[in-house]
């Protein structure tokens, strides 16, 4: 099903309303999902709507939290979100740490006790935006086996970093398993088989399956590992949150809040040099990697961001493509239709 843009936000934003969420933190969620949508991350996209929908409908994000932010220092910040909508939380720490990095220098920013953020590009680039490198990354569902091992720790823990160039943005938004889960929750969804690079079965053996896997693998072994192993720090034993295995399952039990963490840092160029040089070696940088010369079969050397760049393009014009039992859920007036609440944190 192809949808327009806007159409596609005021959809999203109804269901999580119908749900029990604001007019205002259904449209900041809604306003997350379609940017992932547009940029080709569906894996963070409305595919996610019905889950989100539920735990809200069941009490495990706080629709009216008792959000603090606390100032622990002239660069440092902790929002504490009462497991309020994870995103609605995501966006105001970035902005409180736009706000302190453009008057101090630098931010870090962590938010204790939120639900699921979504796709992290958007609270990186909200800083790249405001001319300043955005660095966010966050805890996640334990579904990794560590390197070595045969069962799961630690969770996907993605990370994202933004940087402005005079043009355009250069950005990454990564987990560090081989494939984040949502990814393979959209093959499973598509019936598709995933690279048998991606994912263990029950066995500890790689499985082709979207519907077997019972374990992620972490990027390049233990390069991967450790920077799962970072994250979990920062985001989480950091903040005094739960973490490693202890941290809560995205599907066990929807009527209880979650318990992340986030760690959002801001670095503003103008205290480390002339804002415009920079700004024009980053550009500089983006344009020599598209001219270095291409391996065999590849057209062109892109920069990091430049197929999501692309892609949000062609959606601008053409609209986004979701799938037909998304879209009919969205319309229905249902608030899910399948339950999400399981034990196994690789829901089937």
């Amino acid at each position: 099903m192809n949808i327009d843009k806007a159409t596609l936000h005021t959809l999203i934003s109804e269901k999580l309303q119908l749900a029990g969420l604001s007019e205002d933190d259904a449209d900041v969620m809604a306003d997350v999902l379609v940017f992932a949508e547009s940029r080709g991350i569906h894996s963070h996209g409305a595919i996610r709507v019905e889950y989100y929908a539920e735990r809200i409908h069941k009490g495990g994000i706080t629709t009216c939290p008792d959000i603090n932010m606390e100032h622990t220092g002239p660069c440092s910040a902790i929002l504490h979100g009462d497991n309020g909508p994870g995103m609605v939380l995501a966006k105001q720490a970035m902005q409180s740490a736009i706000h302190i990095a453009r008057e101090n220098g630098i931010a870090v920013v962590g938010i204790k006790k939120m639900s699921h953020s979504g796709a992290l590009s958007y609270f990186t680039q909200m800083a790249a935006e405001a001319g300043m490198i955005g660095l966010a990354m966050c805890q996640s569902d334990p579904m990794v086996v560590p390197y070595g091992g045969a069962e799961i720790y630690y969770g996907t823990n993605p990370i994202s970093f933004s940087v402005p160039g005079q043009e355009k943005i250069m950005s990454f938004d990564m987990a560090t398993s081989v494939q984040a889960w949502g990814k393979i929750l959209d093959m499973r969804s598509r019936n598709e088989n995933i690279p048998d690079s991606w994912a263990v079965d029950s066995q500890g053996k790689p499985t082709t399956s979207p519907h077997d896997v019972c374990g992620l693998m972490p990027i390049s072994g233990p390069k991967g590992y450790g920077l799962m192993m970072m994250v979990d720090m920062l985001s989480g034993v950091l903040l005094g949150l739960p973490f490693g295995r202890s941290v809560s399952s995205m599907y066990a039990d929807l009527s209880q809040g979650r318990n992340l963490g986030q760690m959002n840092i801001v670095i503003n160029p103008a205290f480390f040099g002339d804002p415009e040089q920079f700004l024009q070696n980053v550009q500089k940088v983006m344009d020599e990697l598209n001219h270095i010369r291409p391996a065999e079969g590849v057209e062109r050397v892109m920069y990091p961001g430049e197929i999501a760049d692309i892609e949000q393009v062609r959606t601008d014009k053409d609209g986004i493509d979701i799938i037909d039992e998304v879209y009919h859920y969205l319309v229905s007036d249902r608030v899910w239709i399948n339950s999400s609440d399981k034990k196994d944190p690789f829901v089937r």
